[in-house]
C-alpha cells in the first residue's frame, strides 16, 4: 500500500468513526433534545448538524472541478431555522456524509496530487481532507458533549466508560 492509499484508508476510518459517534449520540436524544441550547447565543445539535451538512455538500460536491465554497451555499442560513425533527435531521446528516464518502472513495493515485480550491485558496487534496476532518471532528465532539449534558447519569458512553479502563485494557492486551 502506498502513502495515498494508506492515508485514504485512515481518513475513511476516522471520518466513519466521527459519523458513528454522532449517530450514537442521536440515538440517545429526543426531538426536543436536538433543539436544546444552554444559552440564547448557542447552537443546538440541530443547528450544528445543519451547518455540517451545508459544509459537506459544498466542500465535497464536484470536489475536483469547483471551488469548495459553492455559490448556492447560504452559510448564514445554516445557523437559523433548525431541522424540525430528529428524523429530518438524520436524513440530512446521511445526505451530507454520503456526499463526503462518495467523493473520498473517488480519490486515488491518479488524482491525489491534484490541487483544489476552497474559498479561492489552493489546497492539496491532503490539506483539504485534513481541514474537513478537523472541522467535522470538532462539531461531532460538540454534539456528543451537548448530548452528554442533556442525558446526565443516563448517558451511554461513546467510548470506554469511566471506571472501566482497566478491564478494557486487560481485554485488549490479552490478545
Amino acid at each position: 500500500m502506498n502513502f495515498a492509499e494508506e492515508y485514504m484508508a485512515s481518513i475513511l476510518f476516522e471520518l466513519k468513526r466521527s459519523k458513528v459517534m454522532g449517530e450514537k449520540t442521536f440515538d440517545q436524544l429526543s426531538d426536543n433534545d436536538i433543539h436544546w441550547t444552554y444559552g440564547e447565543a448557542d447552537n443546538s445539535i440541530a443547528i450544528i448538524v445543519k451547518h455540517m451538512v451545508g459544509n459537506m455538500l459544498s466542500r465535497w460536491t464536484n470536489f475536483f472541478s469547483e471551488d469548495g465554497e459553492k455559490p448556492w451555499r447560504n452559510r448564514e442560513n445554516e445557523f437559523t431555522q433548525p431541522y424540525t425533527s430528529k428524523a429530518e435531521m438524520i436524513v440530512a446528516w446521511n445526505k451530507g456524509w454520503d456526499c463526503v464518502f462518495s467523493t473520498l472513495e473517488s480519490i486515488n493515485n491518479a488524482n491525489f496530487n491534484q490541487k483544489i480550491k476552497i474559498r479561492n485558496e489552493e489546497h492539496s487534496v491532503l490539506q483539504a481532507i485534513n481541514r474537513q476532518l478537523a472541522h467535522y471532528a470538532g462539531h461531532v465532539a460538540q454534539i456528543a458533549y451537548v448530548g452528554r449534558m442533556l442525558k446526565g447519569s443516563k448517558w451511554i458512553s461513546l467510548s470506554i466508560p469511566i471506571g472501566e479502563s482497566d478491564s478494557f485494557n486487560k481485554k485488549k492486551f490479552k490478545k
